[in-house]
């Protein structure tokens, strides 16, 4: 991913004060789909103005939606989707774009795509998606690097077992399931907080879903299904990203808009075990962090309500000025470390054996050029950043781009020293 832009950041300013959560990057995009199944408008509040996001709706306005957007609430009307084929270059743009297919296959019967882009973290193979989708009565054909899906028969339910439970194809068969004929159960599927506010939406437009947040999730189908308002969750990774922000940097935040419960697995006590302060409300959490930090217990990213992978990057940036020596093992995506090199220039001591980096605290960070080389490891680079003496550059930011609302001045209003420049301007 090429961006002529740069962050440029002068370190050392603890953050203060309040943030209003944006909505939930990965709970959007799967809605986005599915606003194409409901027939008439469907109207979502809290949606994030994201560069993911502006890809979704562009995928839905090739396929002949009509989306209008409003601050973050986009407005998506699917009566003259007439589509089934999503253009190459849409689908390289993110990952989440493979969701589609199985929203496609709902409408149409009929879906032509490509294989989904996205952050090069490792491998996240969609055989688990088109298995799922072929026990449903899918023909699915690879042709030139492009996958020619048809349902001859007609969507069929089905008893569907997942080797994993993978988000993706929770989803990606949830979308299916809602318009086809019978019953479909899903087994092992993903318990994520996103999959139940996907099942959630898809139930406000007349849905029959039973069981989503559970490891079985069961499907009644409808004939059809109607446009309805919605809101989107709050974002759990921007909200933790922003708690490691003030961690990171010794600051005192209260979030807005935020669900504590889906924090309180593994970000909270970990933050808490490293010395910071945290009080939790109905829909806030409040964190003040005194420096130096401790180091806290190993990590380990599991499926949920395991530790998140998205956040394992945040918390390694904390553990990089936190007093003592912490391990974080990466059992989902091979490359998840990549940040590991760029963090080091930083001056951190992190040391890599395959999927394990071991990371001993220490006492000061200090400015170098960085470059993102995925979302949220790039968000990793901006906290360390923020807490390292000097000026720090990073560049390629339009990984960042993809999963926070104007990160540069989100942390100017609290405080911190960040910028967004031209590439020229700082050469």
């Amino acid at each position: 991913m090429v961006d002529l832009k740069k962050l440029v950041i002068c370190g050392g300013v603890p953050l203060s004060g309040e943030h209003r959560v944006q909505g939930a990057k990965n709970s959007s995009l799967p809605i986005l789909g599915a606003c194409m199944l409901a027939e008439g408008k469907t109207i979502l509040k809290n949606c994030p103005e994201l560069s993911d996001v502006k890809t979704a709706c562009d995928i839905l306005s090739c396929l002949g939606c009509r989306v209008c957007r409003t601050d973050d609430l986009l407005e998506i009307d699917s009566s003259n989707l007439s589509g089934s084929e999503i253009p190459e270059g849409l689908m390289n743009q993110m990952r989440s774009s493979i969701v589609f297919m199985g929203a496609l296959l709902s409408r149409n019967g009929v879906a032509r795509v490509c294989f989904p882009g996205g952050c090069d973290i490792g491998q996240r193979p969609i055989d688990l998606h088109l298995s799922g989708l072929r026990k449903m009565g899918v023909v699915i054909e690879e042709k030139y690097g492009c996958l020619e899906c048809c349902a001859p028969d007609g969507l069929k339910g089905a008893e569907i077992s997942l080797s994993f439970p993978s988000v993706g194809a929770t989803e990606n068969i949830l979308l299916a399931a809602v318009l086809a004929k019978g019953e479909t159960v899903i087994r092992n599927a993903a318990t994520e907080p996103e999959i139940v506010d996907l099942a959630e939406y898809l139930s406000r437009c007349g849905a029959k879903i039973d069981g989503a947040g559970q490891s079985v999730i069961c499907v009644k189908g409808v004939t059809r299904l109607h446009g309805t308002e919605y809101q989107v969750m709050p974002d759990r990774i921007a909200a933790a990203t922003y708690l490691c922000a003030a961690a990171i940097t010794g600051g005192d935040l209260l979030l807005k808009q935020v669900n504590p419960a889906e924090l309180a697995g593994g970000i909270l006590p970990l933050l808490e075990e490293a010395g910071c302060r945290i009080i939790t409300g109905t829909d806030s959490v409040y964190l003040r962090s005194r420096l130096p930090l401790k180091a806290f217990s190993t990590v380990r990213t599991m499926p949920y309500p395991g530790f998140p992978t998205d956040a394992q990057p945040l918390l390694m940036a904390v553990a990089t000025v936190s007093l003592g020596t912490g391990m974080f093992i990466e059992t989902i995506f091979e490359n998840r470390f990549r940040h590991v090199p760029e963090l080091n220039k930083l001056g951190a001591n992190i040391r890599l054996d395959g999927r394990v980096a071991v990371v001993e605290g220490v006492p000061h960070l200090f400015g170098a050029h960085l470059q993102a080389t995925d979302l949220r490891g790039g968000a990793a680079l901006v906290l360390a950043g923020l807490a390292a003496e000097g000026e720090t550059q990073i560049s390629d930011i339009g990984y960042i781009d993809r999963g926070y609302y104007r990160i540069e001045e989100q942390l100017s209003a609290l405080g911190g020293r960040i910028v967004r420049v031209s590439d020229e301007t700082t050469k």
